[in-house]
Formats: C-alpha cells, sequence, structure tokens
C-alpha cells in the first residue's frame, strides 16, 4: 500500500479505469446482479449512467477502487441515496472501500441527502456487510433467494440503510 488514497469525480476520458475495476467484479458474478458477459459500454452505463455520479479512487497514477451515488428512487424519495462500491482485486484489504464509504458518506451529506440505502447486499458479501455494519448500517430487509450465486446457489440479498 503505496502513496496516499484520492478520490475525485470519474470523467469521461475514465472509461478504460472504470472498466478495469468493474469488469472482474461483474464477470465473478458473485457481487452484483449484472449478467456476467457484460460489455463495457453496458457496464460504464451502469455504472455511470444517467442520474448517478461516479467517483475513483486513485493511488499514485492508479486507479483502484470506485463507488457511485444516486438518489435511490426519485420524487417523494429522492432524499434517500443509494451508492455501489467496488474495489479492484488487486487492491482489496487496504482500506480502500472504507474510504470510499467515508467520501460517499460526507459527500452525501453535503448533496442534501437525509439517508443512505444498499438495496442489494449479498448475504455472501461478508466483507462488505461487516464493513456497512462498522459504519452504522443497520439490515432493514431480507430479500429470500434473491441472487443465484455461481458458486453457493441461491442466496439472500440484504437491504441496509443508515440514516446521515
Amino acid at each position: 500500500m503505496n502513496g496516499a488514497l484520492t478520490l475525485r469525480p470519474a470523467n469521461l476520458q475514465d472509461g478504460a479505469a472504470l472498466w478495469a475495476i468493474l469488469q472482474p467484479a461483474f464477470h465473478a458474478g458473485d457481487s452484483y446482479a449484472v449478467d456476467r458477459d457484460i460489455s463495457k459500454s453496458a457496464a460504464l452505463h451502469y455504472w455511470t449512467g444517467e442520474g448517478k455520479t461516479a467517483y475513483l479512487a486513485m493511488r499514485l497514477d492508479q486507479a483502484v477502487g470506485s463507488y457511485y451515488m444516486r438518489p435511490n428512487y426519485p420524487g417523494g424519495g429522492a432524499h434517500v441515496c443509494n451508492c455501489g462500491f467496488v474495489t479492484h482485486p488487486q487492491s482489496r484489504g487496504q482500506g480502500i472501500a472504507r474510504t470510499m464509504l467515508e467520501h460517499a458518506l460526507k459527500t452525501a451529506k453535503s448533496a442534501g441527502y437525509s439517508a443512505m440505502q444498499f438495496n442489494f447486499v449479498l448475504t455472501s458479501n461478508a466483507g462488505a456487510i461487516h464493513l456497512w455494519q462498522s459504519c452504522g448500517f443497520a439490515e432493514v430487509g431480507r430479500l429470500p433467494q434473491a441472487f443465484q450465486h455461481p458458486a453457493l446457489g441461491l442466496i439472500d440479498a440484504l437491504v441496509m440503510h443508515r440514516q446521515l
């Protein structure tokens, strides 16, 4: 773990860097409910599409993680934000997700959101669940057998929430 971690908004020139982070996670099929064979353009649209603001976590000149933020729902639900997080496989276990979450919590509050919600946290993702809980998120719902995990079969997904 060399160099300070910085976060910045992603831009149109970041497509290759974002794809290098997203492709391994999406292809593994064990953390996001997207087609494992998703194309680069579809993945970038999923991550940065309409209504989303994406951020890149950079260490030196290397993109090591990313998150997006968006209103969870339009209209009456727009005061709650939703985020997605991904860390490059070679950079896991270095506190990058925690740093991104801390950045997201501050950014969301500054943007006027009153809460953050994760809609689909897989029960097999113990690291994420532990991190979210350690930062004040509570399990507020469980979706039984909501995800077809490539190795575990049908598993539950959690809805996790935190006031800001």
